[in-house]
């Protein structure tokens, strides 16, 4: 007997893998994503290096990282009867930077540009959706699982394997012709589909995203220390920013792009086609000062639907704190930290006391 499930598997293997995979592909860039690539659900060969990440303390608090290493490697763990894994990506960039050789707007707030609009998660979410769909209509029913960041896979890993493009000196994915300005996705499928080949590398000898790096973060090529990281300090990290490490923060309150902004390969990056991406509230332009008179309730209006929600209202004015505190002197700084001094948690206190102390320092 013939059931509409057994009807939907002849259907499915009735379609070419290799004209299926290339439609998949061309359907995947009329959705928005720059790049799609196939990769084979085995993930093995990064546990070793993650291992090495772990046992080094590297990952600071990020504990997750330390969970469900099995099902990181092997995708068909996580999603049984997992056959390919569709690997997307989406540009960024809304404008082509040019690299950032020595600090410059010292009284601007700099957020990392992935982070200026719309949160991706949702959007890479929903096209990976509706890339799902279009194969359901095309191919009959299929299992599959769309993930953007948001679940123990190794996104990096699996998309390297594919071609996406080699990880860089900085630990980022690089492409070629497409830079590093780029997050990731996945669609994890039943479909039997013929994987893509693994890029070949193309960092040479160059060492400029680990000269560049202002808190020396990148210990060695490729091994990333996290707690040194300004993205993790200032996203991922709740407690006290260490002191020797606060003046390399500058007034990057959300994150870094220094080795991404210096790397060679982004003279090739690509502007983004996708209008989420677009800075929202003139985050791409806005003042320390600004920013400091937010209240929690004005944070919660202005980053709704934005990754800035991720760090949270203490620890964002923690970070501005320290911003301010970088600035060149202004009495102006001084007041407002003095005027903001014993209204938020101990945390940001401590930078507060910080931030007027080298202002004053500043004023001599």
């Amino acid at each position: 007997m013939t059931t509409p499930d057994s009807q939907a598997q002849i259907q499915v293997y009735q379609q070419d893998p290799n004209e299926l995979k290339a439609w998949i592909k061309a359907q995947a860039r009329e959705l928005g994503f720059s790049d799609c690539v196939i990769a084979k659900p085995d993930a093995q060969a990064e546990l070793v290096r993650l291992q090495e990440y772990l046992d080094r303390g590297y990952h600071g608090d990020m504990k997750f990282l330390e969970e469900n290493l099995e099902k990181r490697a092997n995708p068909t763990l996580l999603i049984p009867n997992t056959k390919s894994v569709i690997c997307v990506r989406m540009d960024y960039l809304v404008d082509l930077p040019k690299p950032r050789l020595v600090p410059y707007a010292p009284n601007s707030a700099i957020i990392a540009r992935y982070a200026r609009g719309r949160d991706y998660h949702k959007t890479m979410r929903g096209r990976l959706k509706m890339l799902a769909a279009k194969i359901r209509e095309k191919v009959g029913e299929f299992e599959s699982r769309p993930f953007a960041d948001s679940a123990p896979v190794f996104e990096k890993s699996l998309a390297e394997s594919a071609g996406m493009g080699w990880t860089g000196k900085h630990t980022l994915l690089i492409h070629k012709k497409s830079g590093s300005f780029f997050v990731l996705g996945e669609l994890f499928s039943s479909l039997e589909l013929p994987f893509d080949e693994p890029a070949s590398k193309h960092c040479g000898s160059c060492t400029a995203c680990i000269d560049i790096c202002p808190t020396q973060a990148i210990v060695e090529p490729y091994m990333l220390d996290a707690r040194r990281c300004i993205a993790y300090l200032t996203i991922e990290y709740k407690g006290i920013i260490p002191e020797e490490l606060r003046r390399g923060i500058g007034n990057r309150v959300f994150g870094c792009d220094d080795c991404q902004l210096i790397c060679p390969w982004n003279s090739f990056a690509q502007k983004t086609n996708i209008e989420d991406f677009h800075p929202r509230h003139g985050l791409d332009q806005v003042s320390l000062l600004d920013l400091w008179q937010w209240d929690e309730a004005t944070f919660l209006s202005s980053t709704e639907g934005s990754p800035l929600r991720r760090t949270g209202y203490q620890s964002f004015m923690r970070n501005i704190a320290i911003g301010l505190g970088n600035a060149p002197f202004d009495p102006q700084i001084v007041q407002a930290l003095q005027a903001q001094q014993n209204q938020y948690d101990e945390i940001v206190q401590v930078h507060i006391d910080w931030a007027i102390q080298e202002q004053l320092a500043k004023s001599r």
